[in-house]
């Protein structure tokens, strides 16, 4: 069975001292505002509104715990680069994501969702400057895919990962797109990869 499908909200947090005990290993997606981190975890999740979609940047201001079947927590963070949003609020939300990405022991992995058509912006680079020395491994997702011609896409793609490689196989990266659905079974085998899942054993632990 896929590995998200069936997710179920766990908790709602806003502040990095009211983070749960961990309860298993934890696979946190983050995304600049607008990118389609939401409409990417419904589609993975096949459930409609699992993650709110909003049309507005910077509505989803909390880290969100979903459980999964296999005992996993997928972890929904807020958006960042977020506009017209108080300075404090926004200093808030920057002080929680950094501190959950870089102290979270039980975080195994980062998927990390940019904009086919706007990918590696500056705020794509600062989040990455935050999680790639924990030495996690990070999954890149390109949304929105179904906007750009398959050309197109394809030169998006080898794009991006030409300029990840220098940071090694811990970084992959893939084309999805939330309308089409393409691109969930790459990303639930990588995620499984993470947890585990693709040996036997593992899954019988869980």
């Amino acid at each position: 069975m896929p590995i998200f499908r069936n997710a179920q909200f766990e908790i709602s947090v806003a502040q990095a001292a009211a983070l749960p005990p961990a309860q298993g290993a934890e696979v946190a997606f983050a995304g600049r505002s607008n990118a389609g981190k939401s409409s990417a975890i419904n589609t993975l999740a096949g459930h409609v509104r699992l993650a709110y979609v909003s049309k507005t940047p910077g509505r989803t201001q909390l880290i969100n715990f979903f459980r999964l079947n296999c005992g996993a927590a997928l972890v929904d963070l807020p958006g960042y680069g977020y506009a017209k949003v108080p300075e404090n609020v926004r200093r808030q939300w920057a002080g929680l994501l950094e501190r959950y990405l870089r102290e979270r022991d039980s975080l195994v992995g980062l998927v990390l969702i940019m904009d086919s058509r706007h990918p590696l912006t500056e705020l794509d680079r600062n989040m990455l400057a935050w999680f790639v020395p924990t030495g996690k491994p990070i999954h890149v997702m390109l949304t929105k895919s179904d906007k750009l011609s398959r050309n197109e896409a394809n030169k998006t793609l080898f794009a991006v990962r030409r300029e990840l490689a220098e940071l090694g196989e811990r970084v992959t990266v893939q084309l999805f797109s939330s309308l089409k659905k393409s691109g969930v079974e790459e990303c639930e085998a990588v995620v499984a990869g993470w947890l585990g899942l693709d040996a036997p054993a593992a899954v019988a632990e869980q």
